[in-house]
């Protein structure tokens, strides 16, 4: 699935960085600031919004 995330070093410019979801690395199915996946390209970051094909 294709998604763009806020790097914990981004958050506070809300840069986004985009990537397809290797691994999700939250346990709950929700969180306040949102899902953290580790993206492909190694990237971890909070789901911010989902990228359609």
């Amino acid at each position: 699935m294709r998604v763009q995330v806020v790097q914990k070093h981004h958050q506070k410019t809300g840069e986004l960085t985009e990537g397809i979801i290797a691994v999700l690395l939250t346990k709950s199915s929700y969180h306040p600031h949102g899902i953290k996946v580790r993206l492909e390209s190694g990237v971890v970051g909070r789901v911010k919004a989902f990228v359609r094909d």
